[in-house]
């Protein structure tokens, strides 16, 4: 499986970013301004079976404002996810290409329309397949906790993510995305997932932490990117969906634990209540600005 080495794809858009590339935003967040109604187990990927032409609209946005990697919508998007909503699994599959085909269609047409006019300044943007934890696909709130329980080890991890990994990689993207990982366990599956399916897109790991300090399990940054820095299959690493006060401390962390690229994409600031499925405001990033 696989389209050739792209690691030089991530390292060539970086380096005409002038070192730093540009991700686009909440995706979430810009699909419920349009009015989109996302409180479900599938969140945004709801879109994908309501209105994946606002999808579709939502990548232009972001490109438009000056992105440079676009996330695809498969963040909560999971084979168990859509058999449980009484899809087949042909329907879960095809749910799952059509996250990747939404953007590279979005990609494809803006870069259609700008390449050429005079004075812009845009990259042609790569796409990322998005791959959400376990804990997303549990809509628990436990991407926040580590906490996946005793019955949860390494094969449980890898048979749950194997097949989602396959489709999006046929799908086409240009890179994968794995986000708000919460432990050491699950970043073990990733890496070895890789390795296994014999992965030659480039990939990002990204963590979340509830501390600024440690993964949300408690496990130290260290721990888990002794797992990451072995990989070659794994191109660059970092923190996603975590509060903006702990952002600038946990880059100057990786900046000693790794050589890799370090991906950074906070949230608002806020704290998520799994079990009220709403986000809470956090009186100390308040308080910090």
């Amino acid at each position: 499986m696989g389209f050739g080495n792209g690691t030089s794809l991530l390292e060539d858009l970086i380096d005409k970013a002038g070192g730093c590339a540009v991700i686009d935003g909440g995706f979430a967040t810009q699909l419920e301004s349009h009015g989109a109604s996302i409180n479900d187990p599938l969140w945004s990927a709801l879109c994908l079976i309501k209105d994946p032409e606002l999808i579709k609209q939502v990548h232009l946005e972001y490109l438009e404002a000056g992105a440079d990697i676009l996330v695809t919508s498969s963040y909560q998007a999971t084979i168990p996810g859509f058999l449980f909503r009484g899809l087949s699994l042909e329907e879960g599959e095809s749910l799952l290409e059509k996250s990747v085909k939404l953007a590279v269609e979005a990609r494809d047409k803006f870069w259609d329309t700008i390449r050429n006019i005079p004075g812009k300044s845009y990259n042609r943007a790569l796409v990322a397949a998005s791959i959400g934890s376990y804990g997303a696909y549990l809509a628990d709130g436990s991407e926040y906790s580590g906490c996946y329980g005793p019955e949860v080890n390494l094969d449980k991890l890898k048979d749950f993510h194997r097949r989602r990994l396959q489709v999006l990689v046929d799908a086409g993207p240009d890179l994968l995305a794995f986000e708000t990982i919460p432990n050491k366990l699950e970043a073990q599956a990733c890496v070895e997932l890789l390795e296994e399916e014999n992965i030659q897109i480039p990939s990002w790991i990204c963590f979340s932490s509830v501390d600024g300090e440690n993964a949300p399990s408690g496990e130290s940054f260290k721990e888990c990117f002794d797992i990451l820095n072995k990989s070659e299959k794994v191109n660059a690493v970092g923190i996603n969906c975590a509060p903006p006060h702990f952002i600038e401390s946990l880059v100057c962390k990786f900046k000693e634990l790794t050589t890799k690229a370090i991906v950074v994409y906070p949230n608002s600031g806020e704290i998520w209540d799994g079990r009220a499925k709403k986000w809470l405001v956090s009186p100390l990033f308040y308080d910090l600005v």
